[in-house]
């Protein structure tokens, strides 16, 4: 599977009054496309903080310790606000528990979906230009590499996909216009009948005017048979429009819009064209569109696109991608080399820092000239490898410095709390004490740093070849998205469509009047539904959702619930779900991370946490789940959550665990390993432990969760 999001060791702290407090501790995860992975565990486990990190919104007192949040070849704990502007909102989105701190409650709703499609576009459209162009350039590069020869140039080949593509999605994007008009158009006339039949003229006059707005759009000679009729039908009610209201005669146009609405439903049942094969037709071949089917001119033109330009031009990346991928190989082992030299010279204690930072120069141009110049996923940590080897030997260098130069702000402050209390009064502020940073602990993100580009070289220098068949089918569909993204231009009224589409597509009913209300007028669930479209509307990869139906009624939490669900399998998002309730993600999780006191104590499959948990803290989770059947009060979690300014020297679970062991007051457990996707950090699980049987009630619970599951609104059946 794709991974698209890698978080590596993250520690995040926060300044408070009385020391720093330890939020994040060591949490390393992956997420892969498509799949829903859940982060549980009590309120301040720190699964918050660690999805705001990967958002970039932690709070102006956090502080990042340490750790790599790795997405699109970025570490988004390093890149700038400008970078991360392209990426919040537009590549992840946030769903927040509370709908209302998402909403701004004196801005109509139907303005606050458009804002943001409008102002990601631009942004977003050039964006992908500049990566189609670069890419492109590069392909035809390795293409000329080949030393073969052809009648036509490699970058005439480039230039005529370009010019096709292009035309393939002014195409598809007109057609698509007709295709959303056409809905719109078929609801307004249905919204029409209905105003009628209730003699409410008042409305039937909007809907009229609406009729002669949109109408006009559906006429796409891709779409419907018959362009003129629908225009003839328009043209008529606009003649007989003044003189129908007046009189409340509503005849002739009743007949005119069932006219239309014949047409529209005629032209949903056609087949779509194959609009990429057709622009290539109409580009290279004739202008004029063959008077066909839509099947045999998909079938005609495909032909004429495979035998005049699209097999030859694949062979010709492939070709391309396999020189590529073996010079990337060569580099790779050089660029092994020289971090290898970089990694002995820092072993050696050597504090000769101008040849350091000579071998680091060198490390960072051979790793970074490794990576694949056609590389279109950008998962791989040598992107990232600059920037994060450049600050760490940076601040092991400075370190000492900065010691020096924060003990002197200290000591001062500590002089000034001193002379107040010594006059005899109290300050109003507090000393917040000092965290030095410790060579030691830089050296060891250093050396693990490099040994980890060592690794991934090697095994990437190892693995077998790739089938570059099928990459070069992928970068023509990486070319055909950037194009897309390219051409599609959001105006205000395309992103009004956009925007009710979205309202129709999370659950909200009559999308055309609600547009125009405000956040007030809508009830808690349906908000919720609002912030998920905003969240949808710049068709994100990744889905963010902070405990999005805590505030909500159990009824509405499983709507909820089930739309997230609905809205992953026809988008293929990749979501990060965070909750303190365990039953909630049950019917709708991958995998699941259960979080304590900044550390995950347990990861793996939903049916590993469910049907064999290994952790206590997972147990008492799964204790306190209610089932329909319930008589007796639910279990739950003895003592409090740990002062994290003070963390437990050990398993900061001990205290609350009926189970610990004296090495757990001492020492912090390790994930063990269970299966290959099943880890647990419990001392329970270590060979010399003693058998601990589950208790007996949750294994009562497991069984009966194996016979008949849970409900989708997290409750045992």
């Amino acid at each position: 599977m794709e991974k698209v999001l890698q978080v590596k060791n993250l520690e995040i702290n926060f300044r408070t009054i009385n020391g720093q407090l330890q939020a994040v501790r060591d949490v390393s995860f992956d997420l892969y496309r498509g799949e829903t992975m859940a982060i549980v565990g009590e309120s301040g486990s720190g699964k918050s903080v660690t999805s705001r990190a990967i958002l970039g919104i932690l709070a102006n007192n956090a502080i990042v310790k340490g750790g790599k949040i790795y997405y699109d070849g970025k570490d988004l704990l390093k890149i700038s606000e400008d970078q991360f502007h392209k990426i919040r909102g537009d590549k992840i989105a946030m769903i927040f528990q509370d709908p209302l701190s998402s909403l701004n409650p004196i801005m109509r709703i139907g303005k606050q979906l458009t804002e943001a499609m409008i102002l990601k576009n631009r942004a977003s459209r050039r964006e992908s230009r500049k990566l189609f162009n670069s890419l492109m350039a590069e392909l035809v590069k390795y293409m000329d590499m080949t030393g073969e020869q052809y009648e036509i140039s490699n970058k005439q080949k480039s230039i005529d996909f370009n010019k096709f593509e292009f035309k393939d999605l002014e195409l598809e994007n007109a057609y698509n216009t007709a295709v959303a008009s056409a809905d719109d158009v078929a609801t307004i006339i249905e919204n029409l009948l209905f105003e009628v039949e209730k003699l409410s003229y008042s409305n039937c006059k909007r809907y009229i005017n609406e009729i002669i707005k949109y109408a006009p759009l559906v006429q796409n000679e891709f779409f419907v048979k018959d362009i003129t009729k629908i225009n003839e039908q328009v043209e008529l009610i606009k003649t007989i429009k003044k003189d129908s209201i007046k009189n409340s005669d509503y005849a002739q146009i009743i007949s005119a819009v069932k006219i239309i609405d014949a047409e529209i439903k005629e032209a949903q049942k056609l087949d779509k064209p194959n609009f990429f094969s057709l622009a290539y037709y109409l580009t290279f071949v004739n202008p004029e569109k063959p008077n066909e089917t839509v099947a045999e001119l998909n079938k005609l033109t495909r032909k004429i696109l495979d035998e005049e330009f699209m097999l030859e031009f694949i062979d010709r990346t492939r070709k391309a991608l396999e020189i590529s991928h073996k010079e990337s190989i060569e580099n790779s082992k050089l660029a092994i080399t020289a971090c290898q030299k970089l990694l002995d010279e820092f072993n050696k204690n050597s504090e000769d820092k101008k040849n350091i930072r000579l071998l680091e120069k060198e490390a960072i141009a051979a790793v970074e000239n490794s990576i694949d110049k056609l590389d279109i996923y950008r998962t791989s940590p040598a992107y990232v490898f600059k920037s994060s080897i450049f600050d760490s030997l940076n601040l092991y260098y400075q370190a000492d410095k900065l010691n020096m130069d924060m003990q002197k702000k200290y000591d001062k402050k500590v002089a000034a709390y001193n002379r107040i209390t010594e006059k005899g009064k109290t300050p109003n502020w507090n000393l917040i004490p000092i965290t030095l940073w410790n060579r030691d602990s830089i050296k060891n993100d250093i050396v693990e740093n490099i040994q980890a580009i060592i690794d991934y070289l090697n095994s990437f220098v190892e693995s077998k070849e790739p089938d570059y068949q099928k990459e070069a089918i992928d970068i023509i569909d990486y070319f055909k998205e950037k194009a897309s993204n390219v051409v599609y231009k959001v105006t205000r009224q395309s992103a009004k469509t956009k925007a009710i589409k979205l309202m129709e597509e999370v659950g909200i009913p009559e999308p055309y009047k609600r547009y125009r209300q405000y956040p007030f007028e809508f009830s808690g669930g349906m908000r919720q539904r609002i912030v998920i479209a905003i969240a949808l509307a710049a068709n994100p990869e990744i889905l963010i959702c902070d405990e999005p139906t805590t505030a909500l009624d159990v009824t509405i939490q499983s709507q909820i619930l089930e739309l997230i669900n609905k809205l992953k399998a026809e988008r293929n998002l990749s979501i990060i779900f965070i909750t303190h309730d365990m039953g909630v993600v049950a019917n709708m999780a991958d995998r699941i991370s259960v979080m304590y006191a900044g550390k995950i104590v347990e990861t793996g499959t939903c049916d590993d946490i469910f049907y064999d948990p290994r952790h206590p803290y997972t147990w008492a989770l799964l204790s306190s789940m209610p089932s329909l059947d319930t008589k007796e009060k639910l279990d739950s979690i003895p003592g409090t959550p740990p002062n994290m300014i003070n963390p437990p020297v050990g398993d900061a679970f001990a205290a609350r665990n009926k189970y610990a062991m004296k090495i757990d007051f001492e020492k912090q457990p390790p994930l063990f390993k269970v299966s290959d996707t099943h880890y647990a950090a419990t001392w329970l699980l270590h060979p010399s432990a003693p058998k601990v049987e589950l208790p007996k009630t949750l294994v009562d619970r497991i069984e009966n969760m194996k016979k008949v599951g849970v409900t989708s609104d997290g409750t045992v059946q």
